[in-house]
């Protein structure tokens, strides 16, 4: 992936900051006595969704005194790694006037899909040697196909001897259609159920991800068995040559998922979970990795698209278990009150 060069004029930088982050005061020209106009720089957000619409009135934010970095155009696609380029870079002294963050960057999404998507970035942080200093990741909801959207992402206090930013770059670029991202919470689907995927861990070449299902509809849902599952590469791709097996166990033991398929009946407010393992072993051959697998929770589901990142090596399968009741999940629409 191409790094951010770092040797063009400040002066593309001011420009680039006047027009990402300004605010003007005072009347057009100058003020009354003919000085310049006065701009300053707002503080960038701690959270933002910049997949939704602007508001008519946006609300104030503290401002700031950032110093410009100069991000140049990189070679390619005007410095565009799949749609998405930084426009700008900044750095919040302890004397800029916002607390809790040492650098930001802007950066411009453009969707070149033909269905709406859900992007999460992640922009890295780079020194002067060009290695990375710390990593910020974004989403941007509902990205309409040929819409361009712009955001900020945050990088907050350097740790211990951190060397300073100098410049920055898209290491990561994930985009799932609309209609088939993943949630944890929030508004309920039409399909009345919320499927995600977490973190997940790795050990000694084992990867293990968990699927989870919660019924936050009104209706029961009936689970049988295994999830249908496809996977896709970066290109949103099928992949050939891997086997989908019936069960982790064939993969590694004690992972929860070599048992036989039960029916499972979740009531609203009830969940239910599942696994992925494989391991990363590459001996010859092709090393497969996939960041994409649409998950299909029952054969008449609508699908939603996780991302675990697979890295599979040359191994050639991936294990999935069957649905079981989830006996840890708690409802966090449930306030009630338990005591020992």
């Amino acid at each position: 992936m191409t790094t951010v060069s770092r040797t063009a004029p400040a002066v593309l930088a001011a420009v680039l900051l006047l027009a990402a982050c300004g605010s003007q005061s005072g009347p057009p020209g100058g003020d009354v006595d003919g000085g310049p106009v006065r701009v300053e720089a707002q503080c960038p957000p701690d959270v933002a969704q910049y997949g939704s619409s602007p508001s008519l009135q946006p609300s104030p934010r503290p401002s700031g005194t950032p110093t410009p970095l100069p991000v140049p155009p990189v070679e390619g696609d005007g410095g565009a790694e799949d749609g998405v380029k930084i426009t700008a870079l900044y750095a919040w002294g302890p004397n800029s006037g916002c607390a809790g963050a040492d650098y930001s960057a802007d950066f411009e999404i453009t969707n070149q899909q033909k269905q709406t998507a859900t992007y999460t970035l992640t922009i890295g942080f780079l020194s002067a040697s060009g290695g990375p200093v710390d990593n910020a990741e974004h989403t941007v909801e509902a990205v309409a196909p040929g819409r361009t959207v712009k955001g900020t992402v945050v990088m907050g206090e350097r740790a211990g001897n951190a060397p300073e930013v100098t410049g920055a770059e898209v290491s990561k670029v994930r985009s799932v259609p609309e209609d088939e991202a993943p949630s944890a919470s929030g508004d309920c689907p039409e399909s009345g159920m919320h499927l995600y995927a977490d973190e997940g861990d790795a050990a000694m070449g084992l990867r293990v991800v968990g699927l989870h299902l919660v019924n936050c509809g009104t209706r029961p849902i009936r689970l049988n068995g295994y999830p249908k599952l496809a996977i896709q590469d970066e290109d949103h791709h099928p992949v050939d040559g891997v086997r989908i097996l019936e069960g982790t166990d064939q993969i590694s033991t004690g992972l929860g998922g070599d048992s036989s398929p039960r029916p499972v009946v979740l009531s609203p407010g009830e969940a239910a979970v599942t696994g992925l393992a494989w391991r990363n072993t590459t001996q010859s051959g092709e090393p497969v990795n996939a960041p994409y697998v649409r998950v299909w929770a029952t054969p008449a589901a609508d699908p939603v698209m996780v991302v675990p990142e697979l890295d599979l090596g040359t191994t050639g399968k991936l294990g999935v278990g069957p649905w079981r009741t989830d006996e840890t999940y708690r409802d966090p629409a449930d306030t009630t009150d338990v005591r020992p």
